[in-house]
């Protein structure tokens, strides 16, 4: 159930597309309403500038004052066919020559000359009707007469008209057209995220027993790919996770029920009659022998646990690493002894970090090397400190060589390469993973190779 408030990618995309084309069309809308009317001025701009010319060239004939009074009626003839033309003469002095009936001219226009005589003047009438007028003064071609004032102007009421009709149509137009691109986009944004959809359909499907599925690429667009790629990867991660965690149950299981099975059994073997005191008390130390194998992996398990949720803090102090290597070699020659096993070191480095982290790591290393090489093999550990931010140690010994495949899982809890590589006696199966968990708490990382007869063990410890 999706959250109240929360708005859907539909619904933003629909509202952004809407509010985008309606803005294009409310600016459009604008733009077409100030065209026309400029249009219409520059008509009527162009009927009252010809009607001015055509009276400045009829006043121009004018050679008498007897000629001036009698233009009048030549004007009132040429006023046919002119609805909403209105023409006013006045003599100089102010007085009227000739006026079309009915007009009511504005003083500033009659005055004749004003600050920009180009530009038209507006104003409304008592009646509220609406007019552009222009004028001018006019010479005749009577010897030392004064030019007479010239006013023509137009009625603008069937511009408004049409203005008023074609604004309710372009806003009516625009408002569906806003209506439309709207639905539109809805239809857009809900095509668009159809892929969305499908992979989110995709996931809902996969579960714990179907890690293995993965979104299918090929249908999906290219802005999707990535996300659908992330998808992917994460569910590759998850299932080798998944797959780890279901080993390491298995693995656990396996290496507990083995000691829980040998006391389960001992301890009925010796319930089932009598026996002597010195028997009771060899049952007794075999049986605790079992325990201290179960404590050391308990333990074990309880510093990974540690360890993955980030709970190691290493205590920090100078640690020489060829001095603990020297220490620990004290306590594998007596064992290699009888195997021939040579155990050499060299080198030199020291670190800053906890002194019995580390010497763990190491013993984990040595002890695995230990139990893996064969008879009259060696084993070499090196310290490296020639790289001025990393010192190297390295455990080397001689055995198989491991198949490259197998490489980067050695430091994984309970693996096995091979049967020729099953862990005997004491091993738990966790020293290389704690080796690695001690190494990553130090900033550090562990490595393994292996060709040509020799596995080597490496881990870089920052200085």
């Amino acid at each position: 159930m999706r959250p109240i408030g929360r708005k859907s990618i539909t619904l933003r995309l629909t509202l952004l597309f809407a509010s985008a084309s309606t803005t294009v069309l409310l600016l459009l809308g604008l733009l077409i309403g100030s065209l026309v009317e400029r249009h219409f001025e520059e008509l009527d701009m162009e009927l009252l500038g010809g009607k001015l010319e055509l009276l400045h060239h009829t006043f121009k004939k004018v050679r008498s004052d007897q000629e001036l009074e009698a233009l009048p009626g030549q004007l009132q003839d040429s006023m046919v066919g002119h609805p909403g033309l209105v023409v006013a003469v006045l003599k100089p002095g102010g007085q009227t020559l000739y006026s079309t009936e009915g007009a009511k001219l504005p003083e500033e226009l009659l005055a004749g000359v004003r600050e920009n005589p180009l530009r038209p003047l507006l104003w409304t009438d008592p009646e509220n009707h609406r007019y552009r007028g222009i004028s001018a003064e006019v010479p005749t071609s009577i010897e030392g007469a004064t030019p007479v004032v010239v006013a023509v102007s137009t009625d603008l009421s069937h511009h408004e008209h049409f203005m008023h009709s074609f604004r309710t149509a372009l806003w009516t137009v625009m408002g569906l057209a806003a209506l439309l691109t709207g639905f539109l986009g809805w239809v857009a944004a809900r095509q668009g995220l159809a892929p969305l959809r499908d992979i989110s359909r995709s996931a809902a499907g996969i579960t714990a027993n179907r890690l293995n599925q993965r979104l299918p690429l090929d249908s999906i667009p290219v802005e999707l790919a990535e996300v659908a790629e992330t998808l992917n990867e994460m569910l590759a991660r998850l299932e080798e996770s998944f797959r780890r965690l279901s080993d390491f149950s298995s693995n656990i299981a396996h290496e507990l029920r083995t000691p829980v099975s040998n006391l389960l059994t001992q301890t009925q073997v010796t319930l089932s009659k009598t026996r002597t005191l010195d028997k009771y008390q060899d049952v007794l130390a075999s049986n605790a022998e079992e325990f201290e194998r179960l404590s050391r992996m308990i333990a074990d398990m309880l510093f990974l646990a540690k360890s993955d949720n980030k709970l190691i803090v290493p205590h920090r102090e100078k640690v020489d690493l060829v001095a603990e290597v020297s220490s620990l070699f004290e306590f594998y020659e007596a064992l290699v002894e009888e195997k021939g096993v040579s155990l050499t070191y060299s080198g030199r480095g020291a670190v800053y970090g906890d002194r019995l982290m580390l010497r763990r790591a190491v013993n984990n290393l040595l002890s695995n090397a230990v139990r893996h090489t064969p008879e009259r093999g060696k084993i070499v550990v090196r310290v490296n400190d020639s790289d001025i931010s990393t010192v190297v140690l390295s455990v080397q010994n001689t055995g198989e060589t491991i198949a490259p495949e197998h490489l980067p899982r050695l430091f994984d809890r309970f693996y096995r390469v091979h049967a020729s590589r099953q862990r005997f006696g004491e091993g738990a199966g966790l020293g290389l993973a704690i080796t690695r968990s001690i190494v990553h708490a130090h900033g550090g990382e562990a490595l393994a190779h292996s060709e040509g007869g020799f596995t080597t063990f490496e881990i870089r410890l920052p200085v």
